[in-house]
């Protein structure tokens, strides 16, 4: 798949350094929001649902995310199960167009229009299967 180098607006929502923060990126991406916002809404639905003060910098839990992007209007399309092995890799051909918010092994990254959008290519050459996509549909 093609890759642009994307960091979501992180740097210029005046974050520094290098985080582990793949689902706010590939959400500020794919759901055209700002970075800090979308960081601030983790953080507090990762509170709210798991108690304390809470940062979305290293990871968030997917009750969290599934939490935000099902408020925003963004439906759950699982790709993979218990048992049904890899069915749908982290490729052009094998994924739907538009805006995708998809989930593979330890990351999560933005698919627009079958290009890539993060930090670094998270696609193994084609091999990386995908668990599961959300997408919005159009209004």
């Amino acid at each position: 798949m093609r890759l642009v180098i994307d960091d979501g607006g992180r740097e210029a929502a005046g974050y520094r350094g290098t985080a582990g923060d793949c689902v706010a990126r590939a959400i500020a991406i794919a759901a055209e929001l700002d970075y800090g916002e979308v960081y601030d809404a983790l953080a507090h639905f990762e509170g709210a649902i798991y108690g304390g003060p809470r940062s979305a910098r290293n990871g968030v839990r997917r009750k969290s995310y599934d939490s935000l992007l099902e408020g925003l209007g963004w439906t759950w399309t699982p790709t993979m199960g218990i048992g049904t092995g890899c069915t749908v890799h982290l490729r052009e051909d094998e994924l739907p167009g538009g805006r995708l918010i998809v989930r593979v092994s330890k990351h999560v990254t933005a698919v627009v229009d079958g290009v890539i959008h993060d930090t670094h290519n998270p696609c193994r050459g084609g091999t990386r299967c995908v668990y599961g996509y959300w997408k919005k549909e159009e209004e």
